[in-house]
């Protein structure tokens, strides 16, 4: 078998204006970034407002784990199966950041023959909405440190600074440090910190604008720091807003591209669901809901953490109504819950199976909560045996959960076509009654105490006093309305990543709070989660190069 990056160079790739062709979409509304990849128009969007929208359909997960789920492969295998049965489909899935590409996760272009193209533009630099992104932040955070150097005209407290800087990279060394050492005109010395930037609230801010103006009402809603009376200072305050908005202009547009067998992906946005809120941006997901009968879209890492936050924030704030959910799993990974380790799931293990599926019957469980039909997909490996994949079948029909075998790693579109009709049918015969988990009017800590109890199946939440305090505050402030977005570990439905399968009698720990005003969320970090990863001891990073030709090679 090939590796993913030489199937992707080896793909016969349409122009982007013959891809965009097939969603009806006018020459005169792309915006061209070399033949492969385009983003498309403002216009555009005013053109198709009045459509009818399509079914939305989202893909979620089982918690992930070394052997590998396939989430992102599943969804444009899903996508490509729909094109095959002559369904008009889209997808609308995530940008990739640089940290997992050079670190250890890997990309975000699928896997195989589910695949997006062109792979290595994507994984890398794309069309540059990061880097804007990351200039964005890093702005605000300029001018509100060169605010107070030249006389704090707004009495901001040096100990009460929020806001960090940001970059696309995993970097340890980052996370705490101190800046403005040297001369008096080098700033004031203060303790600082970065997080990388598919955590930070403008990823956040641009995923979830509607447009430019309600994106320049979030960015001036951003609280940057308090005073020393205790008052919220925002990037209003500093007249940021606009020059910020200035840099994330083009930002704002989805871009276009197209999967293996050339059905259309809008791709745009990308926060982490560990420590964001984990989904595409809005402006995607509505713009394919008007070019396309059915939109899949996806949700990172597992339901308890992706899926969650597409229902209780994306899904909130945008007024989405999801049609079907598509539960992906694995018998590997069901094993790897039920104690075997990495290096004999090859082997059939039914007695650890049988102990591991309790991992896929909790998200079966939690996503039912939210009254939209699910589909459970097999994500087939060739180690996989009749016997794992049978019992798999029957304890979901057990379940009262549609089942369905994929292959799209293998076999691409042809490989979804059983996934895909399951998911016709069950969008057929059964009626998605969506509604969020928990009422906005909800107080904070019983919002977080909700989804630790439901959705992770945790006695209880215990508080730092740090993070009282601040759920105080912002209460105080007025934000007690907004949804919460838990930041904890993937690993794990408890805030413990070395609890597997469906942990129970643990309580969760919620070590911070801070309010996210642009977004409209309140982040509750949980357990020792990381806004800034590290590298792992070998990197990615050290396999990847570049011949003379031009050609990358080792990605993926």
């Amino acid at each position: 078998m090939k590796t993913d990056i030489e199937i992707a160079q080896k793909a016969h790739l349409r122009p982007i204006a013959e891809v965009a062709e097939s969603l009806s979409i006018p020459a005169d509304d792309l915006e061209l970034y070399g033949k492969y990849k385009a983003k498309l128009s403002d216009s555009l969007m005013k053109k198709i407002e009045h459509n009818p929208d399509g079914k939305l359909i989202l893909v979620t997960a089982i918690n992930p784990t070394p052997a590998g789920e396939g989430k992102t492969t599943t969804s444009i295998g899903l996508g490509q199966a729909f094109g095959l049965l002559g369904k008009k489909a889209v997808l609308a899935l995530r940008e990739p950041s640089l940290g997992p590409c050079f670190g250890i996760k890997g990309g975000a272009a699928g896997g195989g023959y589910a695949q997006v193209v062109p792979m290595e533009d994507l994984n890398l630099h794309f069309t540059g909405d990061f880097h804007a992104i990351t200039a964005a932040n890093n702005l605000l955070a300029a001018l509100l440190d060169n605010h107070i150097q030249q006389g704090n005209a707004l009495q901001i407290d040096p100990r009460q600074i929020v806001w960090k800087r940001c970059m696309d990279m995993n970097d340890r060394a980052l996370r705490n440090i101190v800046i403005g050492l040297g001369s008096k005109m080098d700033g004031m010395v203060r303790e600082d910190h970065f997080i990388i930037t598919v955590a930070s609230e403008i990823m956040a801010v641009l995923c979830l604008a509607d447009d430019m103006k309600d994106l320049k009402e979030r960015l001036s809603n951003i609280i940057v720091a308090y005073t020393f009376d205790g008052n919220p200072v925002t990037a209003a305050d500093l007249k940021a807003a606009g020059a910020m908005a200035a840099l994330l202009k083009d930002a704002m547009k989805p871009n276009l591209i197209q999967t293996l067998e050339h059905t259309p992906a809008i791709i745009h946005g990308g926060p982490f669901a560990n420590i964001a809120h984990g989904c595409n941006s809005i402006r995607a997901t509505k713009t394919g809901l008007k070019l396309a009968d059915y939109v899949v879209t996806e949700a990172g890492f597992g339901a308890d953490l992706g899926a969650e936050k597409f229902f209780d924030v994306k899904c909130r704030k945008a007024g989405l109504h999801p049609d079907c959910v598509v539960l992906v799993a694995t018998a590997r990974a069901l094993k790897y819950n039920g104690g075997v380790k990495k290096e004999e799931l090859a082997k059939e293990n039914l007695q650890a199976l049988e102990s591991g599926i309790a991992n896929l019957e909790k998200h079966i469980e939690n996503l039912k909560k939210y009254h939209v039909p699910v589909v459970v997909a097999l994500n087939s490996f060739v180690t996989d045996t009749e016997a794992e994949t049978g019992y798999v079948e029957q304890f979901c029909k057990k379940h009262g959960c549609a089942f369905a075998l994929s292959k799209v790693w293998e076999h691409g579109g042809k490989g979804g076509i059983e996934l895909a009709k399951e998911v016709l049918r069950t969008l057929e015969e059964k009626e998605s009654h969506f509604q969020p988990l928990y009422a906005d009017e909800a107080p904070l800590k019983e919002k977080i105490e909700t989804v630790a109890k439901e959705i992770y199946g945790a006695d209880g939440v215990t508080y730092s006093p740090a993070a009282e305090r601040e759920l105080k505050r912002i209460t105080d402030l007025g934000m007690g309305k907004f949804p919460v977005c838990m930041a904890k570990t993937q690993y794990s439905l408890s805030d413990d990543k070395a609890k597997l399968g469906r942990p129970s009698g643990f309580t969760v720990h919620v070590r911070e709070a801070y309010a996210s005003a642009g977004a409209g969320f309140v982040v509750a970090a949980l357990g020792d989660i990381m806004t800034m990863p590290g590298l792992p001891k070998t990197p990615a990073a050290n396999q990847i190069d570049v011949d003379h030709a031009g050609i990358i090679r080792g990605l993926f």
